[in-house]
């Protein structure tokens, strides 16, 4: 188990890299990765007691793969060379400032950034690109899954993402990637005890991460 909260540099996030999941919003599908930031505040552990204040209005839970690099990207680098872990997150979203942000073509950092909103587990190694296809993840809220997911179903794969990203904005040791949710996000409401799954049975990957308390103040 990797756990290097604090040697984190830069938080990169992928918006609506799951089709099911930009058509329940009614948004389109992209044709090219959407990247937004969250800043290095935003991460909390993925069990404990998380206090949002109410003023932030509807908070949405989306659960996503989270993946650590380990080396600077270079053109044409394997990946298996640059990515050094995984781990499980959740995208915390204030939905209500989120579409008030949108309708004004402003950033989206208020809605996605705000302290806590980067939920994150410990990583594990990452093996292979082979390997982390045939990961299966899950959020459990209060012990009904609400959110299944697969990277087989991304509509820009890792592969393209790292390239994407590390051409555009450039990535190096320590920054992370959330590659997007699944269908199925919802409205935390006060009270809630947020569990992460993360499973792979060709390779005996069976974990769970949690329990988060949510309290909404």
């Amino acid at each position: 188990m990797l756990n290097n909260f604090q040697h984190i540099r830069n938080i990169f996030c992928v918006g609506r890299n799951y089709a099911l999941h930009a058509t329940e919003l009614g948004n389109k599908i992209p044709t090219k990765p959407m990247i937004f930031s969250k800043p290095t505040h935003a991460l909390f552990p993925s069990e404990g007691e998380l206090v949002i204040s109410a003023k932030k209005g509807n908070i949405h839970y989306e659960v996503e793969l989270v993946v650590l690099i380990g080396e600077t990207y270079e053109q044409g680098k394997p990946i298996e060379q640059i990515v050094k872990g995984i781990a499980m997150g959740i995208d915390l979203t204030a939905r209500e400032i989120q579409s008030e942000l949108k309708e004004k073509g402003h950033p989206w950092l208020l809605a996605k950034g705000f302290r806590g909103s980067a939920i994150l587990s410990n990583f594990i190694p990452f093996s292979s690109l082979e390997d982390f296809n045939q990961l299966e993840f899950k959020l459990v809220r209060n012990g009904e899954m609400v959110q299944i997911g697969n990277p087989k179903n991304m509509i820009f794969p890792l592969q393209i993402l790292i390239e994407y990203i590390g051409t555009n904005f450039g990535l190096g040791k320590g920054d992370i990637i959330y590659t997007g949710t699944p269908e199925g996000v919802g409205s935390i409401q006060n009270g809630d005890v947020l569990n992460m799954q993360l499973t792979n049975k060709n390779n005996g990957i069976d974990i769970e991460y949690g329990p988060l308390l949510v309290k909404i103040k």
